[in-house]
């Protein structure tokens, strides 16, 4: 029996194992390829990726109040006949007098200025029924606002100034025009469909008592 030769036998080891290095590093390269275009999907959004999770998103304070529609093709109401209360519902100290300056400087008739026993995060705007157009050319003043319904006997407006609020909209880009009917913001309720809020009425103080008998 021949013996095997040993260089043969060398050389067969090496090619064997040149050729198992051959495929190792083929199948690297190609998982490379794999993970390198479904990196390059995922960053361009072709895919989206598996680890990707929703972000939650905490619902805004504004959106618990009740929104009021205006009434249908309402139009704006000229500044000067908008009579508003401007309340300080946030810890921000002289907030509601800035603000009353500022729509007062705008032409609005701000008859009273005062600080609200509860905070708010965000501007609340409430009035009765006969206010509402009032009220949203007051909010059309404002980043964001909810302008909610109340049974207030007079359509006078109040305007509540959360801690949330920064700044007014621009005079010259605040979206009103004279002829343009108001748009109703989306979500809001057909002011039939609410229930307003009940606005106590003030307790006379002594001199404005009726006499007795």
């Amino acid at each position: 029996m021949t013996s095997p030769d040993p260089q043969r036998a060398r050389a067969l080891r090496r090619r064997h194992e040149h050729e198992r290095q051959a495929v190792v590093f083929g199948v690297i390269i190609a998982l490379l390829a794999v993970v390198g275009v479904g990196a390059l999907a995922v960053y361009t959004g072709a895919i989206k990726s598996p680890f990707e999770r929703e972000f939650y998103t905490a619902p805004s304070a504004i959106d618990s109040a009740v929104v009021v529609c205006p009434p249908e093709d309402a139009l704006p109401v000229p500044y000067p006949d908008v009579k508003v209360e401007v309340v300080n519902a946030s810890d921000r100290l002289g907030l509601a007098g800035i603000v009353g300056d500022v729509l007062a400087d705008r032409g609005f008739d701000v008859v009273d200025v005062s600080n609200a026993s509860q905070s708010l995060d965000y501007v609340e705007i409430s009035t009765n029924v006969e206010g509402l157009a009032a009220a949203y050319t007051l909010a059309a003043q404002f980043e964001e606002s909810a302008v909610v319904l109340d049974d207030r006997a007079e359509p006078t407006v109040s305007v509540a100034i959360g801690g949330d609020f920064e700044e007014f909209v621009p005079e010259d880009v605040v979206p009103l025009e004279a002829k343009t009917p108001l748009v109703a913001p989306a979500g809001c309720h057909p002011a039939d469909a609410i229930t307003p809020r009940h606005v106590p009425t003030p307790t006379p103080t002594a001199s404005e008592a009726p006499a007795a008998g």
